[in-house]
């Protein structure tokens, strides 16, 4: 009996679902007929207002033929009637010339008459009538403006509704992503002049080929694109790839997306690791900024923090976050060594990044070191560190330092450095990152995983991370591989 029970009860139940399945389909056609008959009704008020701007157009078009033709008649007109005018004036003065004639052939007086015709003679010389055109000026045909809508019929004739633009293809050949740009280009499969515009919409992603339903960002869009090609600008490529797709759009419709590309954009991401940053250091991230109290604040509670650390996970990162093993665990940097690392280490290939200083700052050093140096060590004093130091203090001084040695460079210090480091080549290199003209370079082997590694004191940091690695800096780089390069007096093989 239960179990019989238990049977009609998931009927039951099975049945309920499907009711509500077809109820709420009942509903979604109901309120789709509901639209269908308002976007009917909106078509043909739009057809109206097409029509209505067609026949305005036609209406304006022949009032301004007709005034054109008009004024043909005016003008021809006023030349008839000008030489009509002359012509009548010519008949009257010969009609006058004639009756004088006349009465002249009456005379007797030989001497009266041969003055007479001498006259008459004189005046008919000069006569208008004699030097008149006996031709209309302009003809009475009105042919030139006639015309002939036989074409323009047939083209409206062959009026139809806007057809769905075709979908558009992208030509990955002719994509170009450098310089922290993606320039994408795309092809109509065929050509139509009724395109106004186009839709581009890119995401990032950490998955190469076809866009994933699930697990991925919100499409952004850039609308308007009047071109068939486009440049995205100012990315930070903090993820491996990007996905892009276009469409093209008439005055009505949209046609379906093209086929959609995915463009490789991986770049170094790093932040700043604040759980083992100096003291009087404030760090947030990319930015890490002097704090003369932070050291005060910090040592009363040192004891504590310690005890506390050394059971409980950083609450930004896990412990078992591949960033958070890359550093391993360590005290904070202490006495004169204001120093803070990134949390992601370089193990291989080649990487970029940018340090920006606040105008206050008095002294500051960029560079990377090798893992777990020493809590008092200092960027550049140690055979495992290499940087760059500005020191802004009284003069200011530009050196590049390595295993406690200094090396003055007597150019101009940038407000913004970047960070050239190819692992695999031993080479760390610094530029002026407005520029990119080269400021230094170290060549070394590196044996460990580098971290990025910044002091400062006075004023503060700004590091940009996720770039890739600048075209200027490539061809420099490979005309100075291509050259052998200069060797610095500071460089080893470690």
């Amino acid at each position: 009996m239960d179990e019989e029970r238990e049977t009609l009860q998931r009927i039951v139940s099975t049945l309920v679902n499907k009711n509500d399945e077809i109820h709420n389909f009942i509903d979604m056609l109901n309120h789709t007929i509901s639209n269908v008959q308002v976007n009917s009704s909106n078509a043909i008020s739009e057809l109206d207002e097409e029509f209505d701007g067609l026949y305005s157009v036609l209406h304006e078009m022949k009032g301004s033929m007709a005034n054109t033709i008009q004024q043909e008649e005016a003008r021809k007109i006023q030349a008839l009637q000008d030489q009509l005018s002359q012509c009548s004036h010519a008949l009257e003065s010969s009609e006058e010339l004639l009756e004088l004639a006349v009465q002249s052939l009456d005379i007797k007086n030989p001497v009266e008459l041969l003055e007479a015709s001498r006259q008459i003679k004189d005046s008919v010389t000069v006569a208008s009538a004699f030097r008149l055109s006996l031709k209309p000026k302009v003809s009475d045909s009105m042919t030139h403006m006639m015309v002939d809508f036989a074409l323009e019929k047939r083209m409206l004739q062959a009026v139809k509704f806007l057809p769905v633009p075709k979908a558009p293809e992208i030509d990955v050949a002719a994509c170009l992503v450098a310089d922290n740009c993606i320039t994408i280009s795309w092809r109509m499969p065929e050509e139509d002049s009724r395109i106004d515009h186009f839709v581009l919409e890119y995401r990032k992603t950490n998955f190469d080929g076809l866009p994933r339903l699930k697990g991925e960002q919100h499409w952004e869009l850039v609308d308007y694109i009047k071109a068939t090609q486009y440049t995205l600008s100012g990315l930070k490529f903090d993820t491996k790839y990007m996905n892009l797709r276009v469409q093209a759009c008439n005055k009505a419709v949209a046609g379906e997306y093209s086929d959609p590309v995915t463009l490789e954009t991986k770049a170094f991401v790093f932040s700043l690791d604040s759980t083992s940053s100096h003291p009087n250091l404030k760090v947030e991230d990319t930015y890490v900024e002097w704090d003369p109290t932070g050291g005060k604040g910090q040592e009363k509670i040192k004891g504590k923090e310690n005890k506390n650390r050394s059971n409980t996970a950083s609450p930004k990162r896990s412990t078992n976050s591949p960033r958070a093993s890359a550093r391993g665990s360590r005290d904070r940097f202490a006495g004169e060594s204001y120093t803070v690392l990134g949390d992601t280490a370089v193990e291989s290939g080649q990487h970029y990044w940018e340090v920006r200083a606040q105008k206050d700052c008095k002294s500051y050093s960029v560079g990377v070191t090798y893992r777990n140096p020493g809590k008092f060590d200092q960027l550049g004093k140690t055979n495992s560190s290499w940087c760059i130091h500005i020191n802004n203090w009284l003069q200011t001084t530009f050196s590049a330092k390595h295993n406690n040695k200094a090396k003055t460079l007597d150019i101009p210090v940038p407000d913004r450095i970047g960070v050239y480091c190819d692992f695999d080549g031993g080479q760390l290199s610094f530029y002026n990152a407005n520029s990119k003209a080269l400021l230094h370079t170290f060549r070394t082997k590196f044996t460990q995983p580098l971290l990025p590694g910044f002091m400062i004191w006075c004023g503060g940091l700004t590091v940009t991370t996720g770039l890739q690695v600048p075209s200027a800096v490539k061809t420099l780089q490979k005309s100075e591989n291509g050259l052998g390069g200069s060797t610095s007096s500071l460089n080893n093989v470690a």
